[in-house]
């Protein structure tokens, strides 16, 4: 029997249409400021983190294989077939941007509005969705 920590998923499934919510705004008002350029920042981020505390929480629960990097944590919810492979490919994109948006902050280009910013919202709503669906499929609800 899986031990699936449902609660702790949900809650940071909820967590996204805030997020999807900064992404938005930031790319229908891009200016190329800082203010804007901090919101995008956060955001990808925060979407950073949703995606891989869920997919460690998948992983966890339903006992995958162990995850060695951000990437691996991705791609072992891809090949469990939690997520199609159009969301796999911008979530591995996503989680490319730990390391540039956490380590070296410094160097972010800021005043660039990031190839992700305007497609992510989509992409983290269709996570949400499939997430979701496994979940109920996996334990029968």
């Amino acid at each position: 029997m899986y031990y699936v920590n449902e609660e702790q998923i949900q809650l940071r499934l909820d967590a996204i249409p805030e997020i999807a919510e900064a992404l938005n705004k930031a790319a229908e008002s891009w200016d190329g400021g800082v203010m804007l350029g901090m919101v995008q920042e956060r955001a990808l981020h925060l979407a950073i983190e949703v995606v891989t505390d869920v997919g460690s929480y998948l992983i966890d629960g339903f006992i995958m294989r162990d995850a060695s990097s951000y990437e691996d944590i991705m791609e072992i919810n891809h090949e469990e077939k939690v997520f199609d492979d159009e969301i796999y490919g911008a979530l591995r994109e996503l989680v490319g941007l730990r390391k540039p948006l956490v380590q070296e902050y410094y160097s972010w280009k800021r005043d660039e509005l990031h190839p992700l910013t305007p497609v992510l919202p989509d992409i983290l709503n269709g996570f949400a969705v499939q997430v979701r669906e496994y979940v109920r499929r996996e334990l029968g609800h």
